[in-house]
């Protein structure tokens, strides 16, 4: 068995694990044994830990263990997700390009739909563009005229993005003017999630560094509320989205403080 059985983790860490190994197990009733065997805890730590993703909507608790929540995919593949509203993200990242200075730095976190907002920004301006998104860095490094900064970190294989100690060390010296912050979730309630411990950390340190943040979002993960909360809807200034949002979970992020902007394809 791997890390998870020889080495302590804090209880994110092990929650993040027990969803990902349900994750591979889609439609079973997982028991706590199995559970506690694969992580190499107690069954009273294991069920502990179910209460708290039961609670957050990850999974389903049934009797003597859990099953993934099939409505709320925990995480999914990046070329998955690159495909999920794919006329709406275009639109929304056109939307966030008209935002963008033509000079000054802009963070770009990863995640498919900040990744169709550096194929919507200008390639003629001056701007250095700083972010942990390998695919944008690299498309973005075939303009001769914008400065792009890579961060350094661990690669998460599953976003292709550095999401680490080093990587949130590094954002806390930088100071930005704009920040484009992906989701997995964004609710009044909660406010902006995502799925992994180590990227809500990185996503963290780039809301902190900048002096403005706008936030994407696709209009199926408005409402929606994920693993790991990082940032307050009263810590963004701009929300843009496509039509497809609930009029009324927008309002209720739109009294909570940022301006929301709704796109059509």
């Amino acid at each position: 068995m791997g890390s998870a059985d020889t080495l302590p983790m804090y209880p994110p860490q092990r929650q993040q694990a027990i969803a990902e190994f349900l994750l591979t197990v889609p439609g079973r009733d997982v028991s706590v044994a199995e559970i506690g065997r694969r992580l190499g805890v107690a069954a009273e730590t294991v069920r502990r830990d179910l209460e708290v993703l039961a609670r957050r909507g990850t999974v389903r608790r049934v009797r003597g263990g859990a099953r993934l929540v099939d409505a709320t995919p925990f995480e999914q593949a990046l070329a998955a997700r690159h495909a999920e509203q794919r006329a709406e993200k275009l639109a929304i990242a056109d939307r966030v390009a008209e935002e963008l200075p033509a000079d000054g730095v802009i963070m770009l976190d990863s995640g498919s739909l900040t990744f169709s907002c550096a194929q919507a920004m200008a390639k003629d301006g001056g701007a250095a563009v700083v972010t942990n998104n390998l695919p944008a860095a690299q498309y973005l490094a075939q303009s001769t005229t914008l400065t792009v900064l890579t961060l350094p970190g661990l690669i998460r294989g599953l976003t292709s993005a550095a999401v680490d100690a080093a990587t949130s060390r590094r954002l806390e010296s930088l100071a930005v003017d704009v920040a484009i912050i992906g989701v997995n979730g964004l609710t009044a309630a909660r406010g902006l999630t995502t799925t992994n411990p180590e990227e809500a950390a990185v996503k963290r340190a780039m809301l902190l560094s900048a002096r403005r943040r706008i936030v994407p979002v696709i209009s199926g993960k408005v409402g929606r509320d994920s693993f790991c909360a990082f940032g307050t809807l009263s810590e963004v200034d701009l929300i843009i989205t496509d039509a497809g949002a609930d009029r009324e979970l927008l309002g209720e992020l739109t009294a909570a403080g940022p301006e929301v902007i709704i796109v059509d394809p």
